[in-house]
């Protein structure tokens, strides 16, 4: 227990006594010392106690002792009880003058009264002035009264002002430590304000995040949990339901639904371990149960660098990610079904021109449109099959990237036709990459089809390709209508369109880029958009070099 602990505990009980306990208390130091002097004088001095000065010294401290005690000074007026240490001078006086031939050093005792009186409260002059006066009672009254010799006027002279100066000294301790006391006061009221503040905005705190309906746990430096809030727990009930599954794990699984993520990857062991990760998504539940959360985290560092702890949050995204299914459930069992009819339909128009009927040239004219909307339709069909199966598989082997440019700028110069667009290549002579060549030229195709196409009033639509670092640089640029940077964004989801294309009536479904970012995702590259409106676009994609130690 701290020294500070045990002083207010102390000054506690104290406060705690009767008053004339507390007077009584302030009068027994003295009384015990003076009682260590008669027993003293007893011994050395026998004859002592029979002087009558100093016998009756030691009857008036007995008195002043008993009435300290019994007195009901409560019940006088107030600061009454200073007649105690006055009449302490009085006692001082006569017992040391009964001894002053055998205990001289009797009038040091006068320093008790001058405590008292000191830290008494009185009006200070007064106080001062009995100080000054008692003391010089008790050595200076005997030379006046020719009973000591005048030598002993200045001793008594020099004890007052010594007894003065203490009380002074007493008197400016006294003031600084009430000084202190009520700054302490002071502090502590601000404190406890401060803690009352503090305490009022975490209630709030904490009802704000009961509140919202995403889950949110805290997590500090060793990864306990410091907060979870009411969603969260909702959540930890149900990956603990029925305590665990039948392997002994919690119910919690992958994005299939149906593998048991191990513990290292539940998202709060990926936090505690200092991951930053977003859009985590897992299932939690009982398989008859079951809801799609998305997590995200996001790790807190110091200034040097070292993990002080984490915050997760939980977002319930069933309902979205049961529609995205149904959606594209729905897309595929359409494409299917629009599959067969229009493969027969394009069969059976090749048949029809290509054989060698003679007919008109208007009918063939017409037949010839027809086989190029229902190729349109064939194209339109499998970008949504495309689409509704994930990612592109891919079949990775040695690949010049500057062929697959030259041909599918060839290809693409029919489109041009009437547009006003100027078609140019900037590539090295050779560039090789690891890629599926399939697939990288759909994603050309795509990228110079959509810059044609989103260039209405001309222009020009320029192809790069060159070594960057460690990969292939890819970019298809053009200098058509462009779009906002909030759009670029956006640009790569499922049937995305941007405003200017809506209001435009430039023709497409939004697959082309979701499709195209899936077949350079799955090559391990990127792909991302820079734009402006009415400045043009730049595709900007990254592919793996082909290296000679990988035949």
């Amino acid at each position: 227990m701290s020294d500070r602990v045990m002083f207010l505990k102390v000054k506690r009980a104290y406060s705690n006594l009767q008053f004339r306990t507390r007077v009584g208390l302030c009068e027994l130091p003295l009384a015990l010392l003076v009682a260590v002097i008669a027993i003293i004088a007893a011994i050395v001095a026998p004859s002592l106690l029979v002087d009558p000065l100093f016998l009756g010294g030691l009857l008036l401290h007995a008195g002043l002792l008993a009435a300290a005690f019994l007195a009901p000074w409560e019940k006088f007026r107030e600061g009454s009880y200073v007649a105690i240490p006055l009449l302490d001078f009085v006692a001082i006086s006569l017992t040391r003058n009964g001894a002053a031939e055998v205990l001289p050093g009797l009038s040091l005792l006068a320093i008790f009264p001058v405590i008292w009186l000191s830290a008494s409260g009185i009006k200070p002059s007064l106080s001062l002035l009995s100080s000054f006066a008692g003391p010089f009672l008790i050595l200076g009254v005997a030379p006046l009264l020719g009973l000591a010799p005048l030598s002993q006027f200045g001793t008594a002279v020099l004890l007052s002002v010594a007894m003065a100066t203490v009380w002074t000294s007493l008197r400016f301790a006294s003031m600084n430590s009430v000084y202190s006391q009520r700054k302490l006061e002071a502090s502590k009221a601000e404190v406890d304000r401060l803690q009352g503040e503090n305490n009022e905005r975490e209630l709030l705190l904490e009802a704000i995040l009961d509140t919202i309906d995403v889950g949110l746990v805290a997590l500090d430096a060793n990864g306990n949990r410091t907060h979870t809030n009411r969603q969260q727990r909702s959540y930890d009930l149900l990956v603990q339901a029925g305590n665990t599954n039948d392997d002994g794990a919690s119910h919690l699984y992958a994005a299939d639904k149906s593998t048991p993520v191990a513990t290292a990857r539940y998202p709060v062991q990926r936090a505690a371990a200092g991951e930053t990760f977003a859009n985590y998504l897992v299932w939690l539940g009982p398989k008859d149960n079951q809801r799609a959360v998305s997590t995200a985290a996001t790790a807190m560092k110091d200034g040097d660098g070292r993990f002080t702890g984490s915050v997760i949050v939980s977002n319930d995204v069933t309902d979205m990610v049961e529609a995205l299914s149904a959606k594209e459930d729905f897309v595929s069992n359409v494409s299917h079904e629009l599959w067969t009819p229009l493969t027969s339909i394009i069969g059976h128009l090749d048949l029809v021109l290509d054989d060698d009927h003679d007919l008109p040239q208007n009918v063939t004219h017409q037949l010839c449109v027809a086989r190029r909307n229902a190729e349109r339709l064939y194209a339109l069909v499998s970008n949504l099959l495309a689409s509704a199966s994930g990612a592109a598989s891919v079949h990775l082997r040695p690949t010049d990237l500057t062929g697959l440019v030259e041909h599918s700028i060839e290809s693409a110069w029919p489109q041009t036709t009437g547009t006003g667009v100027t078609l140019e290549a900037d590539v090295p002579d050779i560039l090789w990459t690891t890629s599926d060549p399939l697939r990288i030229r759909q994603v050309l195709d795509n990228l110079i089809s959509n810059a044609i196409k989103y260039s209405p009033d001309g222009g020009t639509v320029t192809v790069r390709a060159r070594q960057h670092s460690d990969a292939a640089l890819l970019e298809v640029q053009d200098t058509g209508i462009g779009m906002s940077p909030n759009e670029t964004t956006q640009i790569f989801g499922k049937f995305f369109r941007t405003a200017a294309a809506r209001e435009s009536s430039i023709p497409g479904v939004g697959l082309g880029l979701s499709i195209t970012k899936a077949i350079v995702d799955s090559h391990g590259g990127t792909i991302r958009c820079s734009s402006q409106p009415g400045a043009g676009t730049t595709f900007t994609v990254t592919l793996p070099l082909h290296r000679s130690e990988q035949n």
